[in-house]
């Protein structure tokens, strides 16, 4: 199970990050090249993600996944979104099948 605990004090901690001199921190760096370039590392991310599950290696593919999750939420976080917006609509989807799940969004 999730710890959501670790996940809001990450949060909380991304949050201080955007007020941060860019040289006194990564993250707060990453904020202030802006969303190209956290986009950017969230793609590097999901690709070296995908490399570590095709070479099978399971630890390989938690670190990677951390990686991925991490810059994941700087990207929320840089659009003034948390992981209580990515929660709540699991919670929304929880029961729902993924193919009429995928169609409701269609319509909108």
């Amino acid at each position: 199970m999730i710890d959501s605990e670790v996940l809001q004090r990450l949060c909380a901690t991304l949050e201080q990050r955007k007020s941060a001199a860019p040289e006194s921190s990564y993250v707060s760096s990453l904020y202030a090249k802006g969303t190209d370039a956290i986009c950017k590392k969230v793609a590097e991310e999901a690709a070296e993600t995908i490399m570590a599950a095709k070479d099978g290696e399971l630890r390989h593919i938690v670190y990677e996944v951390t990686d991925l999750w991490f810059h994941s939420l700087i990207l929320l976080s840089h659009f003034g979104l948390s992981v209580d917006d990515v929660l709540g609509e699991l919670h929304r989807r929880e029961g729902i099948s993924g193919i009429e799940e995928k169609k409701s969004r269609a319509k909108s």
